[in-house]
């Protein structure tokens, strides 16, 4: 049996960001007493990589996305912390369970407003607005990140550095997390701004994400204004105006899937994250209830997305070797049930924003302002897009170079074709979208967010602000989520030991189960 138990894994688990030369010089050697662990002395577009490639691992695709994704029941934790999370055990009420990804958040915010700085009046890069706005961009992201899975958090007070690289503040205070929101929503205000500018030195491919497209990183601020305001829809005073903004910034988003933001770089010696964590964990299993909703359409991706143990395909629940993991009940034991497919898509990029979430977003919009036709259109071609980000994803794995040195994944079905997943449209979705438009628009998007590429923290925001507002369209398996369904992520203990404000705020940790973020009907 061709098992991971069985394989010595000679992997690398280092994840290399972004080299950086420097030439020397007579002032620089002077210099070498000076305090070199600070990026103060960086030019900020070599910031700016390092910004990216650890936003899209450790914030975008590390602890968060793989814990959420099992919250979501995208997977099933089958061992040690994530069989742990998966039961209600502890972890997701643990100081420690997210305390690496609330570090990284406000190392990169921190990098993300020192190249703001610098590229400022009177900065070491004045004059580059571009490169500014790239950073306003990600200091947006990641202060979205901080807000939406903590609620209130330290923000305007944290990660800021003197001119000597030292902490403003050792104990920054809590911010409310509207307030952070407000703080998003002018940084993307100010990206827009200066994305539509120039540099004088331009960035060039020291931005992994788009070599120094303003035009691409101007979409993609659009974009994220999109979700972020439809993250609030709950709080607008005027809900027609606002999903009207939100159209008017998805038209200035992007128009196809080549200009989506997908950080795809990954290789053998730099690994997709949700790859990473199974390769040294094995801690992720094939979740039921997903498999279910895929049975329940006829969905072709379900012959496509999962494996067994000796690494062939599934085909179908009638596949002598179809073994899900029960949710929230699984046995805590590795190489037993099924695995999704992706557990093993080495190369799969991570994205940032997907064209396909724009599109279920605005197929979401219209469907609540009742324009039930046009939003059947967007979201058939939502769907098709999510279904060929699927094969992607699907395609990572058999192109795994680390997997496929010992002997590979065994494919035993057929790729989905365009054909086919608009036939599983009109056959499927469309009679399920024509009883409850908004109820089958969130299903797809659900299913779509399924996969290597990070997006399962998207799904778990879907989720809370659907089940704040009473619409629960996604049905969750897990029966401890009856009293126990995790509601937010705990703050890192680096914070609650040494921080008083967040160590008040953590308490027992018994909040994660019980209060909702702000933006989800919760009061912080």
């Amino acid at each position: 049996m061709k098992t991971l138990f069985d394989i010595t894994k000679k992997i690398v688990g280092v994840f290399l960001v972004s080299a950086f030369l420097f030439s020397c010089s007579d002032e620089a050697l002077n210099k070498v007493n000076e305090d070199g662990d600070h990026a103060k002395g960086v030019e900020a577009k070599y910031i700016l990589a390092e910004v990216i490639t650890s936003t899209a691992f450790h914030n975008i695709g590390g602890d968060f996305n793989t814990y959420l994704s099992t919250y979501v029941e995208h997977e099933v934790g089958i061992d040690n912390q994530l069989w742990r999370a998966e039961t209600r055990e502890g972890e997701p009420s643990s100081s420690s369970t997210f305390n690496n990804t609330w570090e990284s958040l406000y190392s990169e915010l921190r990098n993300a407003r020192i190249a703001i700085d610098q590229c400022s009046e009177g900065g070491r890069d004045e004059g580059n607005f571009v490169t500014r706005g790239v950073a306003e961009v990600l200091a947006a992201y990641n202060s979205a990140l901080i807000a939406d899975l903590f609620g209130d958090a330290p923000w305007s007070e944290a990660a800021l550095v003197n001119p000597d690289g030292s902490p403003v503040y050792m104990t920054p205070k809590m911010d409310k997390q509207e307030y952070i929101y407000k703080g998003i929503d002018a940084y993307l205000d100010a990206a827009i701004a200066d994305l539509q500018l120039s540099d004088l030195k331009p960035i060039g491919n020291f931005d992994l994400l788009y070599k120094g497209d303003k035009a691409k990183w101007l979409k993609l601020a659009y974009g994220l204004k999109a979700r972020y305001s439809l993250h609030l829809l709950a709080k607008a005073s005027d809900k027609t105006a606002e999903l009207n903004k939100i159209l008017d910034y998805i038209s200035k988003s992007f128009a196809s899937v080549k200009e989506q933001a997908a950080l795809g770089i990954y290789d053998d010696a730099n690994l997709n994250p949700l790859f990473d964590f199974q390769w040294s964990r094995d801690g992720l299993a094939a979740s039921e209830s997903l498999a279910d909703k895929l049975i329940e359409r006829n969905d072709p991706r379900l012959r496509r997305v999962f494996v067994d143990a000796d690494w062939a395909q599934v085909e179908s629940p009638d596949a002598e070797n179809y073994f899900m993991a029960p949710n929230g009940t699984p046995e805590q034991s590795r190489y037993y049930y099924n695995t999704s497919i992706f557990v093993y898509s080495q190369v799969a990029p991570t994205l940032f924003l997907s064209y396909h979430e724009l599109l279920f977003i605005k197929a979401e919009v219209l469907a609540r302002k009742g324009n039930t036709a046009e939003a059947e259109a967007v979201l058939k071609e939502a769907v098709l897009a999510g279904i060929a980000n699927t094969e992607v994803n699907v395609a990572a794995a058999f192109n795994a170079p680390t997997v496929n040195y010992y002997g590979g994944l065994e494919e035993t079905s057929d790729a989905i074709t365009e054909e086919e997943a608009e036939e599983y449209f009109d056959t499927e979705v469309q009679p399920l979208f024509a009883a409850n438009p908004l109820k089958e628009t969130m299903i797809q998007k659900y299913l779509s967010f399924f996969g290597a590429s990070g997006e399962s923290v998207e799904a778990y925001n879907d989720v809370r602000r659907l089940k704040a507002s009473g619409e629960n369209f996604v049905t969750l398996a897990n029966p401890n989520n009856t009293d126990k369904f995790p509601l937010r992520c705990g703050y890192g203990n680096s914070d609650t030991t040494t921080n008083s404000s967040v160590k008040e705020a953590f308490g027992d940790g018994q909040y994660v189960y019980k209060e909702n973020v702000w933006w989800a009907g919760g009061t912080r």
